[in-house]
């Protein structure tokens, strides 16, 4: 099979596409053929080496997928060959062909493509848990989103509007934040050439924003909190501008407003089970068609280099993804 391999940290042009064999099926895994991988911003920083976790060279990036199981292994009891699976995994994506274990896999809704399968584990889990579990959004309170014309943000504005929020986007062009209204933004602000914290104040009548989503960082991180409501909650997605920001403790005490770190995969471990009914909340709500995940961003496997662009020059409109 074809993969995508990492041999030496460092920039997307230092990836190579090579013939690589894969271990036997064990027990509790499966052989899933891989017909589009998602592409994430940690997967930039990991073939970079500068992600918290490092794989051991050489390996295959990528840590969602989706595609047709080819070969079970013995325990699997809830797929068989020919099933339409959605997968996660800790490296291996970016390939024609991946082991997977059965726990880290979940059925395709009925009415999902393979593109839309493939970028929806981690963009959505962490949205959906960052809004219930961490934020506890409630129906009829403002969500602030940054960044959100990209991978994450798309998703906290569908999710943040299924769950009953008024969504404020703000992005940096007026291009970006055309499309975050296309898919459920109720008002925007060009960060770029607006006043944030006095534009937030603006469209809540002064009382800024309940919920903040943020996974930008960089500058941005302090101008959005100063706009936080009373009890507002500052949710810390990640940092795609560069510099990890230093609040000022009495900004939190002003507002008597929280801080509230968010990493699903460091969740998901510690709650599979919390994890799962998420997930089958969130299928439900695909099935049922009032969630939609977007794919405006789709590459074919031998551009990765293009698909790593998109994504580390902050252009992509949605999730990026690979198409095997």
């Amino acid at each position: 099979m074809r993969a995508l391999v990492c041999s030496e940290y460092g920039p997307a042009d230092k990836l190579a596409i090579v013939e690589r064999e894969l271990p036997a099926v064990g027990k509790g895994e499966m052989l899933v053929d891989i017909k589009a991988a998602g592409l994430n911003f940690p997967d930039s920083l990991i073939i970079e080496g500068k992600y918290q976790v490092k794989p051991p060279l050489p390996f295959v990036p990528g840590s969602e997928a989706a595609g047709v199981v080819r070969e079970i292994g013995e325990g699997v009891t809830r797929y068989a060959v020919g099933d339409r699976v959605i997968c996660t995994v800790p490296t291996g994506a970016f390939a024609e062909q991946a082991i997977v274990h059965e726990a880290m896999t979940l059925p395709m809704a009925s009415n999902m493509t393979f593109e839309q399968a493939a970028g929806f584990c981690i963009t959505y889990a962490t949205s959906y848990y960052a809004l219930k579990q961490r934020a506890k959004i409630q129906k009829g309170e403002t969500l602030l989103v940054l960044g959100a014309a990209g991978g994450v943000g798309v998703t906290a504005i569908q999710i943040g509007k299924a769950m009953g929020a008024t969504v404020i986007a703000a992005a940096s062009t007026e291009e970006k934040l055309d499309f975050a209204c296309e898919v459920g933004a109720d008002l925007r602000i060009n960060y770029a050439t607006e006043n944030l914290k006095e534009r937030v104040k603006e469209l809540t009548g002064g009382k800024g924003a309940d919920v903040i989503y943020d996974p930008v960082g960089g500058d941005y991180t302090e101008q959005a909190y100063r706009s936080i409501a009373w009890y507002g909650r500052h949710l810390v997605i990640g940092f795609a501008a560069g510099p990890i920001p230093k609040i000022p403790l009495n900004l939190p005490l002003l507002k008597a407003g929280d801080i509230l770190g968010v990493f699903w995969g460091g969740w998901s471990a510690r709650d599979p089970q919390g994890s799962m009914q998420n997930f089958k909340e969130l299928l439900g709500m695909v099935e049922e068609g009032t969630l939609e995940p977007i794919t405006t961003e789709v590459y074919d496997f031998d551009k990765y280099e293009e698909a790593f662009a998109c994504l580390t020059e902050r252009r992509a409109r949605g999730k990026v993804i690979l198409s095997m």
